[in-house]
């Protein structure tokens, strides 16, 4: 195996597992509260069940990927090692997709706007119980703004503004892009969900419409993988 075929090899199993630790992290903030109702056991309970199944499926799929490896040839391992390493970053959401899905827009309620002591914004929870809603009921990618949601995107307040990606959510209204295999059914079990009564509440309206075509940025930030070594250099560190 010549060098540029090591370093990809190690590259790529560094990438799946990066992917296979985000899995056990969440874009969930801790709770004050320590008791839940109903629903908020029901969703955390399918989201470890999707996380399993998806772990199994990425079990599944690197073992295919090293018995096709061990019986090529270099050219043909390189060539392979390069589109895993493509496939990876599509589903770690480091490059740009396109696709059919739900245009998502949240603008503010204007009731008695003449007498409102604030303008409404959208606070970390609502966008998490929101994005919570989504890939429970068969979202596959989702971006807030300019900004792609993946595992390890925090959500957060900043001194009163809402972050996503280190990034302030821009001014209403804002567009979520969500990209579906069945935007139809998504949409069905939004327009029911109890996340557009919390955005009610707080004066806030969430429309939404299915695209044919949507384009959802990259996640523009780098992944840390600097817990993950190869081989290699875990040897020329011993030595």
């Amino acid at each position: 195996m010549n060098i540029r075929s090591k370093i990809i090899f190690s590259f790529v199993f560094a990438l799946v597992g990066f992917m296979i630790a985000i899995q056990f992290q969440t874009t969930q903030e801790p709770k004050v509260r320590d008791t839940r109702d109903l629903w908020e056991v029901r969703t955390e309970l399918q989201k470890q069940q999707k996380t399993q199944q998806e772990l199994l499926a990425k079990e599944r799929e690197l073992n295919k990927m090293i018995a096709q490896y061990e019986g090529q040839s270099n050219f043909e391992k390189v060539e392979t090692l390069n589109k895993s390493l493509n496939n990876l970053k599509l589903k770690a959401g480091l490059t740009e997709v396109n696709g059919t899905g739900l245009m998502l827009t949240v603008e503010p309620i204007f009731q008695d706007l003449e007498y409102a002591e604030t303008y409404p914004t959208v606070s970390p929870s609502l966008l998490h119980q929101l994005v919570n809603e989504l890939n429970t009921y068969g979202a596959k990618d989702i971006s807030i703004g300019q900004e792609r949601i993946t595992n390890l995107s925090p959500i957060r307040d900043v001194n009163g503004t809402t972050y996503v990606n280190n990034h302030p959510v821009p001014p209403l209204p804002l567009k979520i892009k969500v990209l579906a295999e069945d935007p139809e059914k998504l949409l069905n079990y939004m327009e029911v969900s109890d996340s557009l009564e919390m955005f009610v509440i707080e004066n806030l309206s969430v429309s939404m419409e299915i695209r044919k075509k949507l384009t959802l940025p990259e996640y523009e930030q780098t992944p840390d993988l600097q817990y993950l070594e190869t081989e290699d250099a875990t040897e020329t560190g011993e030595t």
